[in-house]
């Protein structure tokens, strides 16, 4: 059997698939229904609407598609080949939401929700495992997504909708972030244990002017500091080798192939020799951001009180 629609009512062969999609969604679920039941009354009772509106958005749906997705028999139905082809993939789709609403339930449960938290690969040694552990003393299902990376790539996954917080340094100023500071630490100038200034306990930044340093890639936070002591202390540093990890420029330390401006070592490394800095303040702030008008959930909240709780206390002495 083929019926005649009206053409002004299809969605034209051009319609985009994301103006198809905000058609055809609301209506997905009551095809489903009438094609399982095969009977718009039966599919009635058991969505809980009336009839009229699902018999009305049957036979709209099949308008904005231009096909007959159902032939009528009386008061019954049966699916065309269209209709049948049309249901495997409805009934793929509405699965595909079911789990995804199921996952972001689950992700909200106060319990057992998830949290995305990003740090610095600084601190994935010692200070995110104590705190991780202190947390879950009192949240011991809560579940995290860890992501270490440097500051500006973390504040942009926090951007993106990827991360709820992050620790980061410098602390950020942005427009649409929010962000606390709850630490800081104090930067060392570490020379090569052989160095000419190895035997001194405390050093001026400005006597290292002549140096060749090994820092971090621009865009690290800890360069920019770095880049603005010196600066400070009325020089630019010469700079040597550029890395992505701390240790790894004490290694270059070591290796006698400069010297760089480090937070202290979570475990001290032979071969090199860590000054204090006296005459200006070398300190790297720790700062907990997060997005400014993004709703928390249970969890995340949570977590984000738990940080803010540890202002001062956040790193180990």
């Amino acid at each position: 059997m083929v019926h005649q629609h009206s053409s002004q009512s299809r969605l034209s062969p051009s319609s985009d698939t994301e103006d198809m999609v905000i058609v055809l969604a609301p209506r997905l679920a009551h095809f489903a229904g009438v094609a399982r039941t095969e009977h718009v009354t039966r599919a009635a009772q058991e969505l809980q609407v009336p009839q009229s509106t699902l018999s009305r958005a049957m036979v709209r749906l099949e308008q904005d598609l231009g096909v007959d997705l159902f032939a009528r028999h009386g008061r019954t139905l049966s699916l065309t080949p269209a209709g049948r082809t049309f249901l495997g993939s409805v009934e793929r789709a509405l699965a595909e939401i079911g789990r995804a609403a199921e996952e972001v339930r689950a992700d909200a449960d106060p319990a057992t929700g998830k949290v995305a938290f990003g740090f610095l690969h600084t601190m994935g040694a010692e200070t995110v495992p104590g705190l991780l552990q202190a947390f879950r003393t009192d949240h011991p299902r809560i579940r995290f997504s860890l992501v270490q990376n440097y500051g500006e790539a973390m504040l942009e996954k926090l951007r993106a909708g990827e991360l709820d917080l992050c620790l980061t340094s410098p602390v950020p100023d942005a427009p649409g972030l929010v962000a606390r500071r709850l630490d800081e630490q104090k930067l060392r100038l570490v020379v090569p244990a052989d160095h000419r200034l190895a035997g001194r306990r405390r050093i001026r930044l400005a006597e290292a002017a002549e140096e060749t340093f090994v820092t971090l890639e621009p865009g690290y936070g800890l360069r920019r500091i770095t880049d603005h002591l010196c600066e400070e202390a009325g020089f630019r540093p010469r700079t040597a080798f550029e890395g992505e990890e701390t240790e790894t420029l004490r290694g270059l330390v070591a290796a006698g192939l400069g010297v760089a401006l480090l937070p202290p070592p979570t475990v001290p490394r032979p071969g090199v020799v860590e000054l204090t800095i006296t005459g200006q303040r070398a300190v790297r702030e720790i700062g907990v951001a997060w997005l400014e008008d993004r709703p928390d959930t249970p969890p995340v909240a949570a977590f984000k009180r738990f940080l803010l709780s540890r202002r001062g206390s956040l790193l180990p002495d």
